[in-house]
């Protein structure tokens, strides 16, 4: 798509990732992307999120953002309100759940396991726990095995540094569960396993539905592999300067990076343009 076609496609609607995207590596909304959004409220365009975070994580773009729309946490396995109510949820089948529990440990992967808004791991001081408890706001709780809670989780993570073993392990839960589970990288040391059912674009078509728009008027914007799926739904989809080369190859057009106000230069651009 051109650059003029992405300009003259009508957005009523955009729907961005958070981490990557939304906010810098160090996490921080710059006041640029909180002008952009505040952009798109003035031109009566809508402004969602939705991230593979646990909930939690998300209301805390609420009030610098005056979020008014639904957040879409583990990548749209649960959608929530303002005020933490469920809207929809899509768990991951329990026997299911101990399959894929099995097969990463297989792999040598730290296990992280999302339910509700528990957080689960079996080594606290393990590779970006830190990180990630500073980034959600949430602290883990420690567990011997995940035996207790097989059922009701939204998303298992697996936690590695080594590119290999999770190209390795997406492949084989795709070949064996993809009727059960998606599997997707929302970093690259990060593989997410959730329900098939719960995908980003899943959010773009609940947002739709809630909205009463068409999926063709939402532009969304993103970075990793689980934007994809939100890509593949949306009338416009953004790849943020910073994604891999296959991201950026799925969207229709690409914008800066996020290190130098790739959303905001995307909102001024390609939607408010």
């Amino acid at each position: 798509m051109t650059v003029t076609d992405a300009k003259t496609r009508r957005v009523r609607l955009v729907l961005s990732d958070v981490d990557g995207t939304l906010v810098t590596h160090e996490k921080v909304l710059t006041p640029r992307a909180i002008a952009a959004v505040e952009s798109l409220r003035k031109a009566n365009i809508g402004f969602a999120i939705t991230s593979a975070r646990p909930p939690q994580a998300l209301t805390r773009f609420i009030e610098p953002l005056k979020l008014e729309t639904p957040l879409g946490a583990f990548n749209g396995g649960l959608i929530i309100d303002r005020s933490m109510n469920i809207l929809e949820e899509k768990t991951i089948d329990r026997q299911i759940a101990a399959l894929i529990l099995d097969l990463l440990a297989s792999y040598g992967f730290d296990i992280w396991v999302y339910q509700g808004t528990n957080w689960y791991v079996q080594n606290v001081d393990g590779p970006h726990v830190a990180h990630e408890a500073e980034g959600c706001s949430c602290e883990p709780t420690k567990v011997g095995d995940f035996d207790g809670v097989e059922e009701g989780i939204f998303k298992i993570v697996g936690v590695s540094d080594d590119p290999s073993i999770h190209a390795a392990a997406n492949t084989q839960i795709n070949e064996r569960y993809a009727r059960h589970v998606s599997a997707s990288q929302s970093q690259s040391y990060f593989l997410d396993v959730t329900s098939v059912e719960a995908t980003k674009g899943n959010v773009v078509r609940f947002l739709a539905a809630q909205y009463d728009i068409d999926v063709s008027e939402i532009a969304t914007i993103g970075d990793m592999h689980n934007d994809v799926a939100m890509f593949e739904v949306a009338g416009l989809s953004i790849a943020m300067g910073n994604a891999l080369d296959d991201v950026q190859h799925a969207a229709d057009v690409v914008t800066t990076s996020n290190e130098d106000e790739g959303f905001a230069n995307a909102i001024e651009r390609y939607v408010l343009a």
